[in-house]
Parts: structure tokens; sequence; C-alpha cells
């Protein structure tokens, strides 16, 4: 999956007295987009040298380390000029084969998102700052704490024998299927919203269900946790005709295109084409 970037290593440890050097990563987003260097047929992150002295008065955020190289985000307007800098979209992640690079750039993008909206206390408004010990953002007026915004999310693959139950999204080509996913509800369970959304999205009682495992989403801010469920193929489909708009029963030997497995859905419907699953 996309996470999965051995022998690279990102890690999430929060250095929060670190200061910016010289050979340190740089993350710099414009709207959806993020800024690479061009290294003859591959990318590679900017670094601080790369701009000179400009980066001094800039304002910046310490991200995590790339392997044991600090990555920095940085939030002042770049005034990009040399040939060697290019803007990739977001969804970069899905073509590359520098998958280190299209992890760094998505779980910088969840905190970006997550710096930009908790400026102000949603309590009483004061302009946060960050705490000195922990990733965290703190109102200097009431002490409210905020830490980064993570959505649980189930996601299911429901079989029968040799088939797997795909449903299909509103906003999707009409030849691409995916598994049944939702965001859990406040005081459910997991068990509880998966069977909660599977009945919502495709009108299916699901049952025998285990742990698959989980994926990281940073684009949502998502945790997607992964299960395998069993269903009866004879129950009738009722899509719910919004988030999706077609729903059925595929024959292991006749899948429809899905993800790569780059995604947790992707891997678990390879996987059942494979009857590894």
């Amino acid at each position: 999956m996309i996470q999965d970037i051995y022998p690279h290593r990102l890690r999430n440890d929060y250095l929060a007295d670190r200061i910016m050097g010289e050979e340190d990563l740089i993350l710099y987003f414009k709207d959806n987009s993020f800024l690479l260097k061009t290294k003859g047929d591959e990318y590679e992150l900017p670094r601080k040298m790369d701009f000179n002295n400009t980066l001094e008065r800039t304002s910046s955020t310490f991200l995590f380390t790339l392997n044991d190289i600090p990555c920095f985000l940085i939030w002042d307007k770049l005034n990009i000029e040399k040939r060697e800098f290019i803007y990739k979209e977001i969804d970069f992640f899905r073509y590359t084969n520098q998958q280190e690079i299209a992890w760094a750039s998505m779980v910088g993008f969840h905190l970006k998102n997550w710096y930009s909206q908790n400026k102000f206390c949603g309590k009483c408004g004061t302009k946060t700052k960050q705490k000195s010990d922990e990733r965290a953002l703190m109102c200097p007026n009431c002490n409210s704490i905020i830490y980064p915004k993570i959505s649980p999310a189930v996601i299911v693959s429901i079989v029968c024998n040799d088939k797997i139950l795909l449903a299909r999204g509103a906003n999707w080509p009409e030849d691409w299927y995916s598994c049944v996913a939702g965001y859990v509800d406040v005081g459910e369970s997991l068990e509880e919203a998966l069977i909660r959304e599977v009945k919502e999205e495709v009108g299916v009682d699901i049952k025998n269900i285990r742990y698959y495992k989980s994926q990281p989403w940073p684009l949502s801010g998502s945790m997607m946790i992964g299960f395998v469920a069993e269903a009866n193929d004879m129950q009738p489909i009722v899509i719910d005709g919004k988030e999706i708009v077609e729903a059925k029963w595929f024959n292991i030997s006749d899948l429809p295109k899905f993800s790569s497995r780059i995604s947790i859905a992707g891997e678990m419907i390879e996987k059942f084409e494979k009857g590894e699953l």
C-alpha cells in the first residue's frame, strides 16, 4: 500500500526545537499541488539550500523526518525561478514509482490542512500557537489543546464463495468499482459502523466479520480500517442512489476495473482475485 515505502523511512516524531538546516527537505504547496525538483527522469524534494538565503525569513513548521532528514512545511509564498523546479498535483502518488515522495507529500498535505484549519481556537476565537513539547496547537487564552484530526472509516470486502460484492460511487467512471466504505459515527464500534454502512449503501446484511488491516489515508484525514465479511448473495441489493449508484456481485474470474494495491481497497480486491483473502 502507499505507506509501505521500505527501505525508505518516514518517522512522524515531533522535533519541537528543530531549526531548519541547509540539507533539510522542503514541502511547499500551492493549492492542491506541491513543489518538486527534477533530477533526470526522477524527482526529489527540494532542500533549504536550493533557495539560497530566501528561506531565512520564511515561516516554516517542522513536519517529520524522511530517511532521518527533517522535512519542513513552508508557509510564505515562494518565487520559483529555477528551471529544475516543477509543481505536481497531489494525486502524483497514483502513478509515480517514487513512493517515498508520494507518501511524504500526502502526509504533509494532511498536516498542512490541519494547521490551516486551526489557526484560531474553536472555543474562544483566540489565535492558536504551537505547543513546544508535542504536535498540538494550544489556545493561550482558554488553554484548549487541539491535536491533529484523524477520522476513522471502515471499509469491507463482502464475499460469498467465489463472488465479491463491489459498488460504484456517484462520481466514478462507469466501469470502476470498489469496496463499500464509510465513516464511523459518534458512539459506534467499528463493527456497528460496518454493519450500518453496508445496510445503508447496498441493503445487504453481513456476517462473520473479521479484521484485515488498516491504512492511513491523509488526503481525507482518514484512518481506513479494513474488514472482510460474508453475505448471502441471494439478498436483494438496494443502493442508496446518492453515494452509491450501482452495486453487484462479481465472479472471481470476471472482476471490473478497481484501484491498484496502493489503497487498502485495491489490495483486498487483488487478494480476493488471487484466492488469498
